[in-house]
């Protein structure tokens, strides 16, 4: 085995600290399933303005978890990959502490149930992009 090869099979600990990196932690299956019940979706999709979010807490992905700067934005968010992983994802039921017990021999196995095709939320317009063509129509 050549120096190479024996230098290129040592990882260190690097793999452990990006596993457990929570920079970009999201919420998990579970929770977005949570927040999808009417009443909390109603309330996430309608907050009041809060600076210190992007868009002022306005522009919210409900499947995904993000706040985004724009109406622009999030359309642009809802024809991207990630956004349509996490809407295939939500389409099998979440893992729950019943399913996990029964996975541990406290019980017989049950296949996770498949919820259906999950639609992207409806986007609201705003204003705000009506107000971005005036601006550039009087600057231009």
């Amino acid at each position: 085995m050549g120096r190479y090869a024996r230098k290129k099979q040592h990882k260190g600990d690097k793999p452990l600290k990006e596993k457990y990196r929570l920079k970009r932690k999201t919420k998990d299956l579970d929770q977005i399933q949570e927040d999808m019940s009417p009443t909390k979706s109603q309330r996430l999709l309608n907050q009041e303005v809060d600076l210190d979010k992007p868009g002022a807490a306005q522009h919210y992905c409900l499947h995904c978890a993000k706040y985004f700067i724009s109406t622009a934005a999030l359309k642009e968010h809802f024809r991207g990959k990630p956004h349509k992983r996490r809407m295939k994802a939500l389409e099998t039921e979440a893992y729950t502490q019943d399913e996990a017990e029964r996975a541990a021999g406290m019980g017989s196995y049950r296949a996770p149930q498949h919820r259906g095709k999950v639609e992207t939320q409806s986007v609201k317009e705003d204003m705000d992009t009506e107000i971005d063509d005036t601006d550039k129509k009087q600057c231009g």
